[in-house]
């Protein structure tokens, strides 16, 4: 069975402060409720949360812009990253997010590591889109170019 509750707190998947949701009974009774996340829908409540909930959706908003302008410094980058090839021109190893992050960095961008979307690691030569989520809903993608090392 669903209920409503009132979320107190930001929740990854539910939503932010202030916001009204249904989630399973039990998942409410069980882990909300007694951490504090959420509780039950009153007027009252309500009203005690709307300026948190306000002052949240202002700084995701910041947070957005950031997120945005620091995308576009991610599309402006080009990667190289040199990789040993056998002599059947198969690489050998793979590269993967430090390599990559390393090289941001080198162009001077900090990323974290937890933001690069890459599935599995790179195993061919090549040109590469890697995703990066800098923001729930920003997304910016580096171009990746493996070659030879000489």
């Amino acid at each position: 069975m669903a209920i409503e509750v009132l979320l107190m707190d930001q929740v990854e998947g539910l939503g932010i402060e202030g916001d009204i949701v249904k989630v399973a009974d039990g998942y409410a009774r069980n882990f909300l409720f007694p951490k504090g996340i959420a509780s039950e829908v009153t007027e009252g409540k309500k009203r005690q949360i709307e300026k948190k909930r306000t002052e949240r959706l202002a700084q995701l908003e910041k947070e957005k812009g950031a997120a945005e302008e620091l995308a576009k410094k991610i599309e402006g980058i080009e990667c190289t990253i040199a990789a040993k090839v056998g002599e059947n021109g198969k690489m050998f190893g793979s590269v993967g997010i430090p390599q990559i992050l390393e090289k941001v960095k080198e162009q001077g961008l900090e990323i974290d590591r937890t933001k690069v979307v890459l599935a599995t690691p790179l195993h061919e030569l090549g040109v590469f889109d890697v995703s990066i989520k800098l923001h729930a809903e920003v997304t910016g993608m580096l171009k990746v170019w493996i070659v030879e090392e000489k």
